[in-house]
């Protein structure tokens, strides 16, 4: 039976292993997938984390989608780019690096019909799913593209990126604000990265949280009368990829359908 799994600091939240279980269901694979807190140091020396545990491929969230790069023997085009890694290949114990996030972002995006081409775009967070996120965007002609981050510096990037803090997202209006930090994810449900005034000043709020499947950011967007989306299709369709990835097949838009409502009565 192929092992498969998700690491990360810490996975309360986590629907991975709901979705990536029903998505071997659907297609009768006797296959596992279990989730793994792990720490910094076992992040560092992943290889051997995956050969002791027999792991065929795995799955990477917050903190370690940066951490994990150094140990692996191959990363793909898209992932240099990025500059984070979200899932894992091992193929006789050679390590292969995959970015099967920005998939997800854009999927999203696409299925809600979020046109951004010469538009004005936000982004909380300067973490490994903002990289993706970042390059999406950047891939589909965003105008502008403002990066918000706590520890703002007053260069802006290589690729003409501006780099701003917090007190400086006051003054930008613009199409779409994405928040791809951590806030407002399970158990703290209570916070939002940002309030009503930052938030009006946007058409569409797209949250890559998905635990809960509204978020107060969400909650705040919809009272105001704005478009919100959450990070559930972006979770499965990342996550199908790195599937395909895997094991090396290409799911038919039936099993994507039948997985994704399989999933949504499940969560």
């Amino acid at each position: 039976m192929k092992k498969f799994g998700l690491i990360g600091e810490k996975l309360p939240h986590s629907f991975s292993k709901i979705l990536h279980n029903i998505a071997f269901e659907v297609l009768d694979l006797d296959y596992g997938y279990d989730l793994y807190e792990i720490d910094l140091n076992t992040a560092k020396d992943i290889k051997s984390f995956m050969i002791e545990n027999e792991l065929d491929g795995i799955n990477v969230t917050i903190p370690y989608k940066e951490t994990v790069m150094k140990s692996l023997d191959n990363i793909s085009e898209e992932a240099e780019k990025i500059g984070a890694v979200n899932t894992i290949k091992n193929v006789g114990g050679k390590l292969y690096g995959y970015n099967t996030d920005y998939y997800g972002f854009l999927y999203t995006l696409n299925s809600n019909n979020i046109n951004i081409d010469n538009k004005t775009v936000v982004i909380l967070g300067s973490g490994g799913a903002s990289k993706a996120v970042v390059e999406c965007v950047k891939d589909l002609k965003a105008k502008s593209i403002y990066l918000v981050s706590r520890n703002k510096t007053d260069k802006k990037s290589k690729d003409g990126i501006a780099l701003i803090d917090y007190n400086d997202l006051k003054d930008i209006r613009g199409e779409v604000l994405i928040n791809t930090t951590p806030v407002g994810m399970y158990p703290k449900t209570g916070f939002s990265p940002v309030g009503k005034d930052i938030i009006s000043n946007f058409n569409n709020v797209v949250d890559v949280v998905y635990n809960p499947l509204e978020t107060k950011l969400m909650k705040i967007a919809d009272s105001l009368g704005k478009k919100s989306f959450s990070g559930l299709t972006m979770l499965i369709m990342q996550g199908l990829k790195s599937e395909e990835i895997w094991n090396d097949f290409k799911f038919t838009e039936e099993e994507i359908n039948i997985i994704v409502n399989k999933v949504k009565k499940e969560i």
